[in-house]
């Protein structure tokens, strides 16, 4: 966490709008029959009002994933 305010991923870059993010493991995504895999990249993410989730597009759904699972493209 920053003491700042600003969202971190793993290794405890600073999101911002717009950033490229990688998965670093596979996840399953609750209401979707697919997983995200480890290094699928996520392009042009949003910051959401909670310090540790991001909102991000995965083919036509929205989902919010926290940061700890992503890291900086």
């Amino acid at each position: 966490k920053h003491l700042d305010g600003g969202k971190s991923e793993s290794n405890g870059n600073i999101l911002e709008d717009g950033d490229n993010v990688h998965v670093i493991k596979d996840l399953k995504v609750k209401g979707m029959s697919t997983t995200l895999k480890r290094g699928v990249l996520i392009k042009k993410n949003r910051l959401t009002n909670s310090p540790d989730e991001v909102e991000c597009r995965v083919g036509k759904s929205q989902i919010v994933l926290k940061g700890c699972f992503l890291k900086k493209a």
